[in-house]
């Protein structure tokens, strides 16, 4: 590397340098320039460029072996599990637009995506009806900064959202949530659980980015199915689904999702469950 030091032959090594101690270093006449027989051959200074390093010979890759240091990039965001094939599936929470998000589903997998929504540098705001089942983890979320914030339903104050401050609010209201005073903006992402179809789900359905929908009953994933547009086949796959694992859907578009938990995430919040 061309930022590597040695001591050599340069112009403040011990050789025949210019400061060195060799032949015509200590002469009257070396020292006048004008005779001797290191006067003339000294070495010229590198200014600017310090001691000549090692020599190395350069890496090189053949070319058909070139693909193998290519890594896989996605989209950029949180990672929310991994699909059917084992690959990341990442939710890019933290838009410019107004991004709504619906979670029919249960509390643990909630929780999740507000502590990967923080690890992003979101703000994450929780408005819930049952503070303690989230206080463990307000605390322990961003080290001992106040990264995540709990508020009572219907007290969310302005968040001050921006392209350098994202916010992430997430709704644990019950299963009949009113109209929050804090809405999606830009930078500002609202993320709304259900444990259960409610009466007001078809609305928030109909209106989000994108709804995920866990495990339900076979009366419910049919009433999903048609509000969603989704096959027969994997509406009735609703009823039948292991914890952790969720049908993230727009209505264009639909991905099954196991979230897997990492050490930390097990500690604090336990193994992944559907209810709670």
């Amino acid at each position: 590397m061309s930022f590597s030091s040695s001591t050599g032959t340069g112009s403040m090594g011990t050789g025949t340098g210019s400061m060195g101690t060799g032949p015509g270093a200590g002469t009257g006449a070396g020292r006048h320039g004008r005779s001797g027989r290191g006067a003339g051959r000294a070495a010229k200074p590198r200014f600017g460029f310090g001691l000549i390093g090692p020599r190395r010979d350069r890496h090189a890759v053949p070319l058909e072996q070139l693909g193998a240091l290519g890594l896989p990039v996605g989209d950029d965001g949180m990672v929310i599990g991994v699909d059917a094939e084992g690959r990341p599936a990442v939710l890019g929470i933290n838009r410019p637009t107004p991004y709504e998000v619906t979670l029919i589903g249960g509390l643990w997998t909630a929780q999740v995506m507000a502590l990967r929504a923080a690890a992003t540098g979101a703000r994450v705001a929780v408005e819930t009806g049952r503070a303690p089942a989230w206080t463990a983890l307000a605390q322990a979320a961003g080290g001992g900064q106040p990264c995540v914030t709990l508020h009572d339903v219907g007290r969310v104050p302005p968040q001050g959202a921006s392209a350098g401050s994202p916010v992430v609010v997430v709704r644990d209201c019950g299963m009949r949530p009113p109209r929050g005073r804090v809405v999606s903006g830009p930078w500002q992402s609202v993320v709304t659980l259900l444990p259960y179809l409610s009466p007001v789900a078809p609305r928030l359905l109909e209106k989000s980015s994108l709804v995920g929908v866990q495990r339900v009953s076979p009366d419910e994933a049919a009433q999903i199915g048609r509000i969603m547009g989704i096959p027969r086949a994997e509406s009735e796959a609703l009823s039948t689904l292991a914890d952790g694992v969720t049908l993230w859907c727009t209505p264009s578009d639909r991905q099954f999702v196991m979230t897997q938990a990492t050490d930390a995430e097990t500690g604090l919040l336990g193994s992944a469950r559907r209810m709670d």
